[in-house]
């Protein structure tokens, strides 16, 4: 599986992004997908994970509330719709695919990684 992550960019503090993470290869050995972050100095941490289906998903509290986690699987594609930012949501973001069950929260459960796509947040 292949990963493209696209859609960064530098934006107001309040403003939006939409994060967008294109698969390619075995995409149906996908058993879900998620985001992390890692901002400068800092250790990379979960942002946002779904299932599959789309049906399950899950957020870390940080950015509950103001990230919507999507997914196309027509189009093997799948989305992060940020809202509300805030400085420190500055970060580069990857998406990732994961082909087995378990924790969506642990990037040590995920097999796949795209490049990923720098946000910026200025205040």
């Amino acid at each position: 599986v292949q990963l493209q992550a696209s859609g960064g960019g530098l934006v107001q503090a309040g403003g939006s992004l939409r994060l967008s993470c294109a698969a390619s290869g075995r995409t149906s050995s996908s058993y879900g997908m998620g985001w992390f972050r890692q901002a400068p100095g800092k250790e990379r941490e979960f942002v946002a994970a779904i299932t599959w289906s789309g049906i399950s998903t899950f957020y870390a509290n940080s950015v509950k509330g103001r990230f919507t986690i999507s997914r196309d699987n027509a189009k093997n594609t799948m989305y992060l719709q940020m809202n509300s930012l805030k400085p420190e949501d500055t970060a580069v973001y990857y998406c990732a695919s994961k082909a087995y069950s378990g924790s969506y929260y642990l990037d040590l459960r995920y097999d796949y990684w795209g490049q990923g796509t720098q946000v910026t947040v200025s205040s």
